[in-house]
């Protein structure tokens, strides 16, 4: 199994970290698998797949660049540069260090995630410049159009780590962050279930990046950087989402409703607004009347404060979920 050597001080001065590139990156791999992590995902494949699939179909040089890269058990690291953890850089300016990757790297890059020779048309120096073109694509075409929701569910997944890290300290967070992750002791974290050479990182800058598709890798700026890309808990789509029983978005409204129905399990109120796409003061009101009326109680997690619902919430909701099946028609 992989894993790193992680002392005590790096992990105190980890910290997460919000990168469009990486996002961008992730939606890349989605669209060149196919294959949906969740229903929202789904959704999202069938609006974007089809133009992703005829732009390779024009371009075949591209399609074999990004077949290479993303390769069975690698990927190309020119194509997942570790985030700098300075500021908060935009897309472009991340994107360009992958444009400008030397081509004799790009090509050794390309070596090791095909686990074999590169095939002859790849013999060429603009495969760092094709692949970054594509990306640009894949970013203003699906995902910028749902960016700022997308970094909502971003941030509602720090929050909610946060909370977890306040809580069951470093080992609860990393064991739940992606799979093949865990925190051995002894300082070791293991990063995946496959057989790589462990790495001391003591001293270097670890940083955890959330994004929202089922996808999830690590990279490194050896020795300075060490970066975690995991999925983030909070899925992008209305079908993750509970239903709302009719009945009880009329009794409430359905936006209040819908803030009820997701207090299944404590959230913060980024976390909130994050999965029901309405603004902070919108949840924040909704919360009140929540509160006030003893639906729901609130507790503090670190910095944050958790919502839940109470018993004389739960049974609101069951029981107006359990009218609705009964009035259902039968068949």
């Amino acid at each position: 199994m992989g894993w790193w050597l992680v002392n005590a001080d790096t992990l105190a001065g980890s910290r997460f970290v919000v990168s469009p590139l990486a996002e961008a990156t992730a939606c890349l791999l989605a669209l060149q698998r196919g294959v949906a992590g969740h229903p929202g995902e789904r959704a999202w494949l069938d609006a974007h797949l089809p133009a992703y699939r005829d732009r390779l179909a024009r371009d075949p040089l591209t399609a074999l660049t990004i077949g290479a890269a993303v390769g069975h058990r690698w990927l190309a690291d020119f194509l997942t540069p570790t985030p700098t953890g300075e500021g908060e850089p935009g897309f472009e300016e991340e994107l360009t260090r992958v444009r400008a990757t030397p081509p004799e790297r790009a090509r050794a890059d390309l070596t090791v995630s095909l686990r074999g020779p590169l095939p002859g048309p790849l013999h060429r120096s603009d495969v760092a410049e094709r692949t970054a073109d594509l990306l640009e694509w894949v970013w203003s075409e699906t995902v910028l159009p749902t960016w700022q929701r997308r970094r909502r569910i971003i941030e509602a997944d720090v929050v909610a780590r946060t909370a977890q890290l306040s809580q069951g300290g470093w080992a609860s967070v990393l064991d739940a962050m992606r799979p093949g992750m865990r925190w051995l002791g002894e300082s070791r974290l293991q990063i995946n279930a496959h057989d790589y050479p462990p790495q001391e990182i003591s001293g270097a800058r670890l940083l955890f990046v959330p994004v929202t598709p089922s996808a999830g890798w690590v990279s490194w700026d050896a020795p300075h950087r060490y970066a975690v890309v995991y999925a983030c808990s909070g899925a992008l789509a209305e079908a993750g989402r509970p239903s709302v029983p009719e009945s009880l978005g009329r009794l409430l409204g359905p936006a209040r409703a819908g803030v009820l129905v997701l207090l299944d399990t404590p959230k913060s109120t980024t976390q909130l607004v994050a999965l029901t796409g309405q603004g902070l003061g919108s949840v924040g009101r909704h919360l009140k009347v929540l509160l006030d009326a003893h639906l729901v109680r609130r507790r503090r997690a670190g910095r944050s404060v958790l919502y839940y619902r109470t018993a004389a919430g739960e049974v609101l909701v069951t029981a107006q979920g359990e009218s609705r099946r009964a009035t259902a028609p039968r068949c």
